[in-house]
């Protein structure tokens, strides 16, 4: 081993598995190796600054909550394919099929069902928990489970170094100005869903996801929201001069992100899936009333709530994002379409 005065080289050999890692490595790391099926593990403390670790993971076996639904099916096959083993938690018969037809292993229950929780952690080497109830006639009852599903799972992984990802977002980390992975917003009580809080304290790691994952077979997205809103008024619509942004990431784009944090996640850090950092709403309106041929107006502010409804809030706000850390920390560099050009190909208007 060679040592600078800022940096060291660290070689490892391990032949019974044939394997030969050489990585360099910045000071401010937190090392942390372990020689089990060939596992190396090097985690950082200090998320304000860029790393020059990569990790090298073994074969793992995952537990995913949400497996079949929007985002976790990319997951579920983004994990195989890297060469995975996924067990799936799956409430239905139709789910639990769609699982055995993606290569993974079923595991029944659901979010409610705390011992089926406990069962899945109890038996993997990680967990992504992608799961969300998406019932907002309940919203504060739905968060509620979130947080305790949260809890149940990290019990179990508690005092172990298997890793655990929650899923977040990043449209109220910074309201207004762009967000960054830094930033750690409290509760806020009028959004009452608190998974990356909760998750810290667990020792989970956040993806914060984007307001529009988009992609093929979204149904239940900010942006089918949108498009329904339209054909129901007869038009598309923006509030004041549209000038409000929102960020975007396409599904398979989020889903390699979820990967690359399960293998390389250090408890508390934040990582952003905000493929583009700001979209206007005024470019989504228009391009939606391009696709559905109808016309394209705004709306007052007062007249935002009568026109979108409980939806209002989210079709206000400015929330551009930045994912320039998790790019260089995870070496994530987004290659799928941009929201637009979904938009433009008629994702969302077949």
């Amino acid at each position: 081993m060679f040592v600078s005065n800022r940096r060291f080289c660290l070689i490892v050999k391990y032949n019974l598995s044939r394997l030969q890692i050489t990585r360099t490595l910045d000071i401010a790391c937190f090392l942390r190796i372990r020689l089990n099926q060939t596992q190396i593990w090097i985690n950082p403390v200090d998320q304000s600054s860029p790393s020059l670790y990569k990790q090298k993971k073994s074969i793992m076996r995952v537990f995913v909550t949400g497996a079949t639904g929007f985002i976790g099916t990319a997951i579920v096959q983004e994990l195989i394919n890297a060469g995975h083993q996924v067990l799936g938690l799956a409430r239905s018969d139709a789910s639990a099929q769609k699982l055995i037809d993606a290569g993974a292993e079923v595991h029944r229950g659901d979010l409610e069902d705390l011992d089926s929780l406990r069962s899945g952690a109890a038996q993997t080497d990680g967990v992504i928990h992608a799961g969300f109830i998406h019932d907002f006639t309940r919203f504060a009852e739905v968060c509620q489970v979130d947080k305790i599903a949260i809890e149940t799972i990290g019990q179990i992984l508690a005092g172990s170094d298997r890793p655990f990802i929650v899923t977040s977002g990043t449209a109220l980390v910074s309201p207004g100005k762009l967000a960054t992975e830094d930033i750690k917003p409290p509760v806020n009580p009028g959004w009452p869903r608190a998974s990356e809080q909760t998750g810290d304290s667990v020792g989970a790691a956040s993806v914060r996801l984007s307001p529009s994952v988009h992609g093929d077979d979204d149904k239940h997205g900010f942006v089918p929201i949108l498009v329904n809103i339209a054909k129901e008024k007869g038009f598309s619509a923006y509030i004041g001069e549209g000038l409000n942004r929102w960020n975007a990431v396409h599904r398979l784009d989020a889903a390699h992100l979820f990967r690359l944090a399960l293998e390389n996640a250090a408890p508390g850090a934040r990582y952003h899936a905000s493929a583009e950092e700001a979209i206007t709403v005024k470019s989504i309106a228009e391009a939606i009333g391009k696709q559905l041929n109808l016309p394209v107006r705004s709306v007052t502010p007062e007249a935002a709530a009568e026109h979108f409804g409980w939806f209002a809030h989210m079709a206000a706000i400015d929330c551009p994002s930045s994912s320039k850390w998790t790019q260089e920390h995870l070496d994530w560099h987004p290659s799928h379409s941009t929201l637009l050009v979904d938009i433009e190909n008629g994702v969302y208007t077949k």
